[in-house]
């Protein structure tokens, strides 16, 4: 990231010829500006996101929320280990002089929260593929508490999953050319970080594009015929939401895939400085999603803008789950012809007092 000492391990000499091999970064200070400001301004975001989130879980019950809840911990949990930990601490402040387990320590912890801020994202498109397609069923599995469980696993699995990324290869500093166990883990990371989530995006959401189109026809051959189609727009705005999270995560981790897998087969990025530089500049696009959500959300949620405001203005929000109007009315109408009942039946079972005999006689 910044030109200077370019070790393999803390502590290690290189001769003149290595020194003379190794790329030099072009970008200079611009990486160390660039992520102080994407961590000074992405942690609060991301805060209040997940406090507005909260509200809206609690209020609405939707397992909605909680899908995104957990993906803006992840991201959290990325900006802290990768941003702060990585680049900032390790390489800018202590130049990667740290003892050797607790670089590769912090590497395995920042790979598992990598994959856990994207695959977070999966059981989001599949709940709101189960809406569209399947609604009944969507009804009848889709809650809180099951979506607490499926993050949960998520949580777990993407844990377990950084731990062979303990013995990554630092790219910017290794001038050997990439072996037989750099391969298979650069493999399974591009694996895990795109190509899978990536085809599950694209299948997922060209199913539901198509139901959607699908369903405008059967609304305009209804128009046509005088009949009307009930197709919710909140789903739309949720579906929406989803499109555009999926789709800037793959335009952003796009370059950063590509430069690896070029890295591994082409040229070195610890020779070739322009490979450098494109590394970079990847590294710098894919942090940036972690901070672009927040305005994705604001931009197409209206209940998201009414619960970041309330945030700001310290309105309290609450105290107990607002329940759907359908619910309440049906509650209310319930109410009131029980009541009804037990007033007409008490009228009939009731006798008469004798004054209002008389009177009636």
């Amino acid at each position: 990231m910044i030109d200077w000492y370019n070790g393999t391990s803390p502590g290690q000499q290189v001769d003149e010829s290595s020194a003379q091999e190794r790329s030099e970064c072009v970008l200079a200070y611009i990486p160390v500006v660039y992520y102080s400001t994407l961590l000074c301004v992405g942690v609060p975001v991301n805060i209040l996101t997940l406090v507005a989130l909260y509200r809206l879980a609690v209020r609405t019950q939707k397992a909605l929320y909680v899908y995104l809840l957990a993906l803006t911990g992840s991201d959290i949990l990325s900006q802290l280990f990768i941003i702060f930990v990585g680049f900032l601490l390790e390489t800018a402040v202590f130049h990667r002089d740290v003892p050797v387990l607790l670089l590769r320590s912090v590497s395995m912890m920042e790979f598992s929260a990598n994959h856990a801020s994207i695959w977070a994202t999966v059981p989001l498109t599949v709940d709101r593929y189960v809406a569209l397609c399947h609604p009944l069923l969507h009804r009848q599995i889709s809650y809180p508490a099951r979506a607490r469980r499926i993050i949960a696993v998520v949580l777990t699995l993407a844990l377990a999953s950084g731990v062979p990324f303990f013995w990554w290869s630092d790219m910017w500093r290794v001038s050997r050319a990439p072996n037989s166990l750099d391969t298979a883990l650069i493999w399974t990371h591009v694996t895990i970080i795109y190509f899978l989530p990536c085809c599950i995006f694209l299948v997922l959401n060209s199913l539901i594009i198509l139901r959607l189109r699908k369903r405008q026809r059967q609304q305009m051959c209804q128009d046509e015929s005088g009949q009307q189609l009930a197709v919710p727009s909140k789903l739309g705005k949720t579906t929406a939401m989803l499109l555009a999270v999926t789709s800037v995560f793959a335009v952003l981790w796009a370059p950063r895939t590509g430069v690896v897998l070029y890295h591994l087969y082409v040229s070195s990025v610890h020779n070739d400085w322009r490979v450098h530089l494109a590394y970079d500049l990847a590294n710098m696009l894919a942090m940036l999603n972690t901070a672009v959500n927040f305005f994705l959300y604001c931009f197409v949620s209206k209940p998201f803008r009414g619960a970041v405001r309330d945030v700001l203005l310290f309105r309290g929000a609450p105290l107990h789950p607002r329940h759907p109007l359908h619910y309440q009315r049906n509650a209310t109408n319930a109410s009131t012809s029980s009541i009804s009942s037990s007033k007409r039946s008490q009228r009939e079972v009731t006798p008469l007092s004798p004054k209002r005999a008389d009177i009636k006689i």
